[in-house]
């Protein structure tokens, strides 16, 4: 193999290989998926809605259940977890000879140290939301909650 060839491999592998943070997280099956947020509920949920429509713009409930009356109850029951890291490293080295006096270059040495730092945050996020249907199974009401622990 020739070196030119040897070096276009080596070139094409470096910058196919390398993928920001940002890349792999485009990359993950979940992200590319429609979240369920307090926003979208708000925006896209209302009353007298069908329960296919609910279904639609929500996806499949986590529970349903009915009451004595036949009418269904639709809860959406949903946690997300978060995790942030940050860290920071640096260093730095001295070359003693010539800066002491009788010290050559050809005989100092040299002097380093290394520092690094990092924090790590986990943050938890749950949204809860309840959907009553009516008789004619269209929404009656809709209530919600939301906690970050």
């Amino acid at each position: 193999m020739s070196l030119w060839k040897l070096y276009l491999l080596s070139l094409l592998v470096f910058l196919t290989g390398c993928m920001t943070g940002a890349d792999h997280q485009r990359s993950l099956g979940s992200a590319q998926e429609r979240e369920m947020t307090l926003g979208v509920v708000q925006k896209e949920i209302h009353v007298g809605m069908s329960q296919a429509s609910v279904a639609s713009a929500l996806g499949s409930p986590n529970i349903v259940s009915k009451d004595d009356q036949g009418r269904e109850t639709w809860i959406y029951d949903k946690i997300s977890s978060e995790v942030s890291y940050s860290n920071s490293s640096g260093g730095g080295s001295l070359l003693i000879g010539g800066l002491i006096p009788g010290a050559n270059a050809a005989g100092g040495g040299t002097a380093g140290y290394s520092q690094s730092s990092g924090a790590t945050s986990s943050t938890q996020k749950t949204l809860t939301v309840v959907i009553r249907y009516n008789q004619q199974g269209t929404v009656e009401s809709l209530t919600y909650h939301t906690s970050k622990f």
